[in-house]
């Protein structure tokens, strides 16, 4: 098992795609850019953690875990923008901007714990 899988931010993230992936795959109305975007910024996430996670430096995990976090408001400022047009429904809007607001909080944390290490 990698490190990366034991961290809680992660799961998080992964549970994130999960989601979004699955609403993406459903829904043919949102246009192919945003869809794009979004399910690239949501993977980015997730990604930027497990590479994170994987460095030697304390700088160099900070820097990813930042971008990390620099995607996850970037994922809720594209599901906002979708709810506000009606494309997502209230209720996954909710559940969304509480998880990307959650993953960032443990980001924001993981940053500052690092941030004193150096």
């Amino acid at each position: 098992m990698f490190a990366y899988e034991k961290l809680e931010v992660y799961k998080r993230a992964f549970t994130l795609n999960q989601i979004v992936y699955r609403f993406l795959n459903e829904n043919n109305s949102i246009p192919r850019y945003a869809k794009d975007q979004l399910g690239r910024a949501t993977l980015s996430i997730m990604l930027n953690i497990a590479e994170g996670s994987g460095k030697f430096s304390n700088r160099d995990r900070k820097n990813f875990y930042t971008t990390a976090r620099g995607s996850a408001f970037e994922c809720s400022s594209i599901i906002s923008f979708l709810s506000l047009e009606s494309e997502i429904p209230e209720a996954l809007n909710i559940e969304l901007v509480n998880l990307y607001e959650e993953v960032s909080r443990m980001l924001y944390a993981m940053i500052q714990n690092l941030s004193k290490e150096q």
